[in-house]
């Protein structure tokens, strides 16, 4: 598991006691079991603090409110993901994407997506918080990848960092676009035959699923 904070850095944070990681550990399981239990809808900030047995004061010292304490909940679950080094390309990225959508298929996982990305639509602040919570952390899983098949010879070594840069985000864009897409919109199974087929389409291009006249 990758080493990380239980929560992205808060740019505005308070000044005061230290934080106790146990204590946030609880409150976010505590919302994801909300998430499950109550839905979107009725999950409040006070819910949350009983179930996590703290003082509804102390939530607020920490998220402003429940968007924000949802995104932070679903990321550590995010963090858990790990890319598999299975000797070759095709057999990482087809394990990963099963491991993505294992993840967006659990109740808890659904539920706080689907809602923050909803509330996000209208609000720049928590569109950023799910950028740096979520989205720049798991590019880190590209970089690795591509690092690797650089390394056995099956991908070539990009010499402008720029254009490295600009490469990683669109892999990144491409499979986690096409994953969420399948599993949270069209409410479709990612199962290995779907993986080995957006692996070669990825991979190789359309002719690689097209049959031939």
């Amino acid at each position: 598991m990758r080493s990380h904070p239980d929560l992205p850095t808060e740019p505005n944070a308070r000044i005061g006691r230290p934080r106790s990681a146990e204590a946030d550990r609880a409150i976010l399981a505590a919302t994801r079991a909300a998430l499950v239990e109550l839905g979107w809808s009725k999950l409040t900030m006070g819910d949350v603090a009983t179930r996590a047995g703290v003082a509804k004061t102390t939530l607020y010292r920490r998220w402003a409110g429940k968007s924000e304490l949802v995104v932070d909940a679903v990321a550590v679950l995010f963090d858990e993901l790990e890319l598999p080094d299975l000797g070759s390309l095709v057999a990482d990225v087809e394990a990963m994407v099963l491991r993505f959508a294992a993840l967006l298929e659990r109740p808890e996982t659904r539920t706080a997506m689907m809602a923050v990305v909803a509330e996000a639509t209208r609000d720049e602040a928590l569109r950023k918080r799910i950028r740096v919570a979520i989205v720049d952390r798991q590019k880190v899983l590209v970089l690795q990848g591509r690092a690797r098949a650089q390394a056995r010879g099956e991908l070539p070594y990009e010499r402008d960092p720029v254009t490295a840069a600009h490469n990683a985000d669109l892999i990144f864009d491409v499979i986690a676009g096409a994953v969420v897409h399948r599993t949270l919109v069209s409410a479709e199974p990612v199962d290995p035959a779907w993986a080995r087929r957006f692996t070669r389409l990825l991979l190789h291009g359309a002719s690689a699923v097209t049959p031939r006249p």
